[in-house]
């Protein structure tokens, strides 16, 4: 197992699209056995991210867990929702003996200082440039999500796309997305979509893949259903964070292709 798949294999996504790691699996995959030893090393933890001025609860929030105990009785036991960055302090203070925990404050520190960077970097990016830069994330998604399809047993792909789509936009398929843009057969709609549009498609695309393969999905039709839950489960997201539909978003005027080629000139 490499690296990465140890650690995003107990990543989770709540309904907003943030991700977070739950104390107490992670304490599992750093190789503590007792819950003891390992909630000093998050009481270190919380410490140093005190220290450095950063809100403690929005990077250890405690939630309360179900626990079957060897006899069956049930009881709640204290857990933690962490941050990306209560991981990487966690990583910092646990046994660096552990190879395992060697490869985790690599993988913490690698991922959240590649957040941070993509963050500042789009933070001072104008729209057009968002929508290049999100657009090519989506067009190197849809290549990782082709092939995780087919290895998924998908046949046809347009199918597999239009049930994406299908979920995120209420029934509208590619072909009714540009008819509602205005689009002839040539025209791309991912080249006529806004920052934000590609960013909901984009977070679809990611979703779609890793639920494939976390799920071992090896069927056409499972494929396809689990596209068309998760992309509805991005609408329900936005819907909840009183967000705009993607399909309610304005349409720009220029496409990326031409954009991009107007920079090149």
């Amino acid at each position: 197992m490499t690296t990465n798949s140890i650690f995003e294999k107990i990543r989770h996504i709540d309904e907003v699209g943030n991700e977070y790691w739950y104390a107490r699996e992670l304490m599992v995959v750093l190789e503590y056995k007792k819950w003891q030893n390992f909630k000093t090393v998050i009481n270190n933890a919380k410490i140093s991210c005190i220290n450095s001025n950063i809100s403690l609860s929005e990077q250890f929030t405690e939630v309360s867990k179900p626990l079957v105990g060897g006899n069956g009785n049930i009881q709640n036991v204290l857990d933690y929702k962490l941050s990306r960055y209560a991981c990487y302090l966690i990583t910092q203070n646990a046994d660096p003996r552990k190879e395992v925990v060697a490869l985790g404050q690599t993988y913490f520190a690698i991922q959240t200082r590649k957040q941070e960077l993509l963050e500042d970097e789009l933070k001072n990016l104008s729209e057009d440039d968002k929508r290049i830069k999100i657009r090519k994330q989506v067009r190197n998604g849809n290549y990782g999500l082709n092939r995780t399809a087919i290895n998924s047993g998908v046949k046809n792909l347009g199918e597999f796309h239009n049930a994406g789509y299908k979920g995120l936009y209420n029934g509208e398929t590619a072909n009714d997305i540009a008819k509602r843009k205005e689009l002839n057969y040539r025209q791309d709609i991912l080249d006529f979509m806004g920052s934000e549009e590609l960013a909901d498609n984009l977070f679809r695309i990611i979703q779609t893949d890793s639920k494939l393969k976390r799920d071992k999905v090896d069927n056409e039709y499972e494929a396809n259903l689990t596209h068309f839950e998760v992309a509805k489960e991005v609408r329900e997201s936005i819907k909840k964070i009183k967000g705009t539909m993607p399909e309610d978003l304005p349409t720009p005027k220029s496409s990326i292709k031409d954009i991009d080629n107007k920079k090149i000139e």
